[in-house]
């Protein structure tokens, strides 16, 4: 399970982070001290949670939440006030939790997150569709996911590896990325998205899938060791 902490104050993230070491399963993507900081790295770098503060400079809490629709990681508010409270779960949140964050009632939060993610994980795996349709010169050509090796961006194209062949569709990578599975594929590079169960080797900042090598950008490392769930 990856979270995202998103808070003001360092001290309070520092604590997150401390307690979410503490629990088998939980990894930490990354840490924000602003709301629109959050919004961008959610945007390059999705997870499943997010540890929220609710008062922030600029753009609050409820406001990041309801920005990322419905689309959105599950979300546990932890806020100094109470007084959010009845506006938080109108939001559909995991949970809200009142500064000082004590153990006993983090460990509760975390696993009422752990069963709202794995009912959804649970839920993309029964019923999302295993292929993709893509437009192929002037045709509309079905293409199964677990033949999708990468996707490669090429100016106003992105090309579609396949181990036998590749196709060119008038698109942008982005737009490819939001149609393709997230657990199923990771950005690597701006110009690259791969299927991770595709990947053969890592080494330094490349990686090789099947006879192709892959640039791995350093904004996207860190997320792409975490996916591999290296040894």
């Amino acid at each position: 399970m990856t979270s995202l902490i998103i808070d003001d104050n360092k001290i309070a993230r520092s604590v997150l982070q401390e307690l979410a070491s503490q629990i088998e399963g939980i990894t930490i993507a990354g840490e924000c001290s602003t709301a629109m900081e959050a919004y961008n790295f959610i945007k390059r770098q999705p997870v499943d949670l997010l540890l929220l503060d609710i008062e922030m400079p600029g753009m609050s809490g409820l406001e990041l939440t309801q920005n990322l629709g419905a689309e959105r990681p599950a979300i546990i508010f932890t806020t100094s006030k109470k007084e959010y409270a009845a506006e938080a779960f109108e939001l559909n949140v995991v949970d809200y939790i009142v500064k000082p964050v004590t153990p006993a009632r983090f460990m509760q939060a975390m696993e009422k997150a752990r069963e709202v993610i794995n009912s959804k994980r649970e839920a993309v795996e029964t019923n999302e569709d295993e292929f993709i349709f893509i437009r192929d010169s002037h045709v509309v050509r079905r293409l199964k996911l677990d033949d999708i090796l990468f996707a490669e961006a090429m100016g106003d194209y992105v090309k579609l590896f396949t181990a036998q062949k590749f196709y060119a569709v008038y698109t942008s990578l982005k737009a490819v990325e939001e149609k393709l599975p997230a657990r199923l594929f990771q950005r690597v590079h701006r110009s690259y998205l791969v299927a991770i169960a595709k990947i053969d080797t890592l080494q330094g900042g490349v990686i090789t899938i099947g006879e192709h090598s892959l640039p791995v950008a350093d904004a996207y490392r860190k997320a792409l060791n975490q996916r591999m769930r290296i040894l």
